[in-house]
C-alpha cells in the first residue's frame, strides 16, 4: 500500500508521534507521494529511526525531538518545519496515549490528566500553532487522529474514551471556523490496529488478542499503512470537499 508518487511533490507535512505505529507509516506515506515531513516524536531514537526510513524511500524528513503536552514545544516544532522547509500544508496530529484502564469511580485523578493531556490537550495546542501559518499560506489540511472511542462508549476506558471524543468534537468545531478560509480539518477514527502502542496494551496475551479480533466484523486487526492512506487521502486534492468529517477506520467496528 504506497502513496502515488509525485501526488504530495512540493509540499510539507507534519507528523506528530511519528516514532512509530500510525504516526510512523503516515510519515512514510507522505514521503512516498514526495512530500517533505517533519517527524515530531518525544523518543529521540524513534524519531531519528523513522526518518531514516524516509530517507530508504527516497524521501526528505526532519526529525524534531517534541513533548506536544508543552504549548511551547509545539510552537517550536511549527516554526522549525517553517524554518527548514518554508511551509506547511499538511498537519497529521497524531501522538496519543490509551492511558490506564478503571472504572471511572476508582479512576486515578493524575493518569486521568496525563492521558486528557496527551491525547487532548496537545491536539489543541498543534491546532493552535499549525493553523496561523497555514491562514497565511492561505490554506492547508490537518487530520486530527482520533479513535472508535471517539465515536462510541467504552467502559473501562474513561479518560481515554472522553479525550477521543473531544478530539472529535474539537476538529469539528475548529473545522466550521476555518472552512472558508482554505483550511480543511478532519479526524480519522482507527479501531484496533496493530501498533506497538496496542500490543503494550494486549500484553502479549492471546486470549486478549482473540477478544479484539472478533469484537471487528472484519475479523482482524487493522494495520498502521490502512489508517495512513485513509490520513494520506483526507489530506489530498480528491477529498478537497471532506470538511470536519470524523472517518472510522476500524473494519466496521462502530456500526455494529
Amino acid at each position: 500500500m504506497t502513496t502515488p508518487p509525485g501526488q504530495f511533490d512540493g509540499k510539507v507535512a507534519l507528523v506528530t508521534g511519528g516514532g512509530s505505529g500510525l504516526g510512523r507509516a503516515t510519515a512514510i506515506a507522505f514521503a512516498e507521494g514526495g512530500a517533505k515531513v517533519l517527524v515530531a516524536e518525544v523518543d529521540d531514537r524513534a524519531g531519528r529511526e523513522t526518518v531514516d526510513l524516509l530517507t530508504g524511500v527516497g524521501g526528505d524528513g526532519l526529525f524534531v525531538q517534541t513533548d506536544v503536552t508543552n504549548p511551547e514545544a509545539v510552537a517550536a516544532m511549527v516554526a522549525a518545519s517553517v524554518a527548514a522547509f518554508g511551509a506547511l500544508d499538511f498537519a497529521v496530529n497524531n501522538a496519543g496515549t490509551t492511558g490506564k484502564g478503571g472504572m471511572t469511580a476508582d479512576y486515578d485523578i493524575d493518569d486521568w490528566h496525563r492521558t486528557i493531556t496527551l491525547n487532548l490537550d496537545s491536539v489543541f495546542y498543534c491546532l493552535r500553532s499549525e493553523i496561523p501559518v497555514m491562514l497565511s499560506q492561505g490554506g492547508g489540511a490537518i487530520v486530527n487522529v482520533a479513535s472508535g472511542a471517539g465515536l462510541v462508549g467504552f467502559a473501562g476506558l474513561p479518560a481515554y474514551v472522553a479525550s477521543k471524543h473531544g478530539v472529535v468534537g474539537l476538529t469539528r468545531a475548529s473545522a466550521l471556523e476555518y472552512a472558508a478560509l482554505g483550511i480543511r480539518i478532519n479526524c480519522v477514527c482507527p479501531g484496533s490496529t496493530r501498533t506497538p502502542m496496542l500490543e503494550g496494551f494486549m500484553g502479549g496475551d492471546e486470549k486478549i488478542e482473540k477478544m479484539m479480533r472478533n469484537a471487528v466484523p472484519m475479523r482482524r486487526l487493522g494495520r498502521p499503512e490502512e489508517i495512513a492512506a485513509a490520513i494520506v487521502w483526507l489530506c489530498s486534492d480528491a477529498a478537497s470537499f471532506v470538511v470536519g468529517h470524523a472517518m472510522a477506520v476500524d473494519g466496521g467496528s462502530v456500526i455494529q
